[in-house]
């Protein structure tokens, strides 16, 4: 049994509006155990005993049929994750800074959108392949060039950005869930 992080692309915003306690139901339909949702903009730990590739096209077509959105899920391992905010050089907080984290299903397109990022000037650092953390002022994240560049149609299926708070109260989650299921 494996525990996993979801990052859900795009929910309650731009119109696919998403309850949490719809999503749990939803997902508790499939063959994931300690489904917990975190957050209005889908999150989702659990344990399952398959891939994270089987797990992110379990959820993507879950969530098609259920909501009728095309939907675009990040799953990675629990420990993953947990290497991934370790290995971050920026602070989670900051008075007029905020930390971000890139999550990607596509190395290769990642790691072109740290190269563009690059050329415009951002500052960033690739945590790994399916990683990048990134800072920018506070009120000018969709301004950033990463804020910019994630936002094209190209990275939206493979792409999804969260707070580096965020991804702490995730891995307090994935914890709480791990310690449940004796993993």
């Amino acid at each position: 049994m494996t525990g996993y992080a979801v990052f859900l692309r795009g929910i309650n915003v731009g119109g696919i509006n998403i309850k949490m306690a719809d999503l749990q139901r939803e997902l508790a339909g499939l063959p994931l155990q300690d489904v917990k949702t975190l957050l209005a903009s889908g999150n989702v730990v659990c344990s399952a005993e398959v891939p994270a590739a089987e797990v992110k096209s379990l959820i993507e077509q879950r969530l098609r049929e259920a909501f009728g959105y095309d939907a675009w899920v990040i799953v990675l391992p629990a420990e993953r994750v947990r290497e991934l905010v370790a290995a971050c050089p920026y602070p989670p907080d900051e008075a007029d800074t905020h930390t971000y984290i890139t999550l990607s299903s596509d190395p290769v397109l990642l790691q072109e959108l740290f190269e563009a990022g690059a050329a415009a000037g951002a500052e960033q650092v690739s945590l790994g392949p399916e990683a990048v953390a990134w800072q920018c002022p506070k009120g000018a994240t969709l301004d950033s060039p990463l804020g910019k560049l994630g936002a094209k149609a190209r990275y939206k299926s493979v792409t999804t950005t969260r707070n580096l708070r965020t991804m702490l109260k995730v891995l307090e989650a994935a914890r709480s869930t791990a310690t449940v299921t004796g993993h």
